[in-house]
């Protein structure tokens, strides 16, 4: 077998690199963005959570040694589970198992009023039952619900923050 001639090997080594130059920056966001969610999802489901309970729409997100998960989204939209949530730009939790604890950049509409969510609990995974802590009360709602991200609508934050405004509540954190 003869040894392939410099040139050759030269032209291979460039053609390669090219493909995979090309094909990296083919990958679009949303499939990256799609690969970011998946492992949140998994992450979730490591930790006895449901895997929907941020939306499809997941940037980046970072859980340090503390337990605090960060949440980037593509920006602050509009989803629904039930009712109506806002999700902003950065959400952020301590993660616990069983436990999102301290959330902060999400809330719920209930009777036309926005209610931030302080807190997403699944105590007995059989049980079917996930619970929101919307401050005044804990909200039960179905599992299944949050099985898969929900599919997020882009909001300009400051818009549902002024509506929020008017009904006179004001989200304490």
């Amino acid at each position: 077998m003869s040894t392939p001639l410099p040139s050759t090997m030269a032209s291979i080594i460039i053609f390669s690199v090219s493909l995979l130059l090309i094909l990296s920056l083919s990958l679009s966001p949303a499939a990256a963005g799609s690969g970011m969610s998946a492992s949140l999802q998994k992450l979730l489901h490591s930790q006895g959570l449901p895997g929907g309970l941020f939306p499809d729409n997941v940037k980046s997100f970072d859980l340090d040694s503390t337990g605090r998960l960060e949440v980037e989204l593509d920006g602050p939209c509009l989803a629904k589970f039930e009712n109506r949530v806002f999700f902003e730009s950065v959400l952020r939790a301590n993660l616990s198992f069983g436990g999102l604890i301290g959330m902060e950049g999400l809330t719920q509409e209930e009777l036309f009023l926005w209610f931030p969510v302080k807190g997403i609990f699944v105590s007995d995974p059989a049980s079917g039952v996930i619970l929101l802590d919307i401050g005044l009360a804990r909200k039960q709602l179905s599992v299944s619900l949050f099985e898969d991200p929900p599919s997020c609508k882009a909001q300009q934050g400051e818009l549902l923050k002024d509506s929020t405004a008017m009904v006179g509540f004001a989200a304490e954190r």
